[in-house]
């Protein structure tokens, strides 16, 4: 009979891996959805496809990487960029928007 491996974490495991990704699901994952929403309906995606991919890939990777110290703050930075390219368009339409209405 095989023994059970142990499930001990190792020194550089880090406890608490699944903050950072899950931190950033709770309202990067309705944004990635309402853009792709948003910006599906209009009859083509445009220059926006890379945006509408990249968004998730970085979510999908904040999770995926291995969960030791090391790996914090490339996981930290996948799930930061994975809110923020959502919000760029917008961010970019308000400014867009405050540019006109000022003059």
């Amino acid at each position: 009979m095989t023994a059970l491996p142990d499930l001990a974490l190792t020194p550089d495991a880090h406890p608490t891996w699944w903050k950072v990704p899950l931190f950033a699901t709770l309202p990067g994952l309705p944004l990635q959805v309402g853009l792709f929403a948003l910006f599906a309906t209009e009859g083509g995606l445009g220059g926006l496809t890379p945006l509408l991919v990249l968004a998730p890939t970085l979510l999908a990777v904040s999770w995926l990487l291995p969960h030791r110290r090391p790996y914090h703050l490339a996981r930290t930075t996948a799930a930061a960029l994975s809110v923020a390219l959502p919000l760029l368009p917008f961010a970019t339409a308000i400014l867009m928007a405050a540019a006109t209405a000022s003059g």
